[in-house]
Formats: structure tokens, C-alpha cells, sequence
């Protein structure tokens, strides 16, 4: 039994908007942070310093400063402030290697070494807690060090 033009037609226009749907309803479940999601750094505890594989950032007075390979150090800071993330109950499993993520926090002098999984969105605290971050927040987690698009 072979198809007529017409009902080809349907069958790619009834595609394309399943695909719409499916499209839409992604973004919606990925671009909005999860009403559990809590502020790390707060005004009674704001981020001074943080270091990730070998770069880092630092804040003096009310300018951030970065390390010299990083382009986008303003939003790279930014991004890391207002991280937002979400406790987990349960130990996840990561997939990829962990970055040791040092923080200091203004006013303590005291840092802390975290653990971070850039692929899972995942952060394990020096006290063994786990913590998701949304997938809307990750790619600016995430410093610039080439100014060449990708190929």
C-alpha cells in the first residue's frame, strides 16, 4: 500500500509538531530553577575567593578580579555568586572526574575544598553533602579561555 502525497504531508507536519512539543516541554523542565533551590552565598556569607583547576578568581572591594587566561571574568564571578542549588537526600553517583573547587568566604579566613562535577551539575561540600545545581545555571559556571568559536 503505498502513501499519497497528501498523506506524506500530514505525516511530516504531525512530526515536526511532535517534536515542537517535545522541544517545548524541555526547555520548559530546564530553564526554570527548581523552587528548592537555595542561595550558596548569601549577604551574611559572601564569596571572597574561589579557585577551580588552577583558575581562579578574586573579589577586591566591589571589582572582581580573575586569572589572566579567563575572558569572561565578570560573569564567571557573577554566575559563581548567585549559584543556586538544590540539597540532595540521597549519595548520586557522578559520571565524570571531579574539579577541587577551593572557596573562601568574605570575612572567614578559613578556606574550603569542595568537590565539583561540571557535567552532572553536582557539588559535594567538605561536610559530605550533596547538591544539585539546575541545568539552566551550569554553562556560566563555566569560564571562557578562548576566544575561538567552535568548531
Amino acid at each position: 500500500m503505498a502513501l499519497t502525497r497528501k498523506q506524506w504531508n500530514n505525516i511530516i507536519i504531525a512530526a515536526c509538531v511532535f517534536m515542537v512539543a517535545i522541544l517545548t516541554f524541555l526547555d520548559n523542565k530546564t530553564r526554570h530553577i527548581p523552587s528548592d533551590a537555595q542561595r550558596l552565598f548569601d549577604e551574611n556569607a559572601q564569596l571572597s575567593q574561589l579557585q577551580i583547576d588552577g583558575l581562579w578568581l578574586h573579589k577586591q572591594t566591589s571589582d572582581w578580579q580573575c586569572d589572566t587566561k579567563v575572558l569572561n571574568c565578570n560573569e564567571w564571578a557573577n554566575a559563581w555568586q548567585n549559584i543556586r542549588v538544590s540539597p540532595l537526600d540521597i549519595t548520586p553517583e557522578p559520571t565524570d572526574i571531579p574539579q577541587e573547587l577551593i572557596i573562601q568566604i568574605a570575612d572567614i579566613n578559613q578556606t574550603q575544598h569542595w568537590f565539583y562535577f561540571a557535567n552532572d551539575g553536582l557539588l559535594k561540600s567538605p561536610a559530605d553533602n550533596w547538591y544539585q545545581i539546575p541545568p539552566s545555571l551550569r554553562a556560566k559556571l563555566q569560564p571562557i579561555l578562548d576566544a575561538k568559536p567552535a568548531s
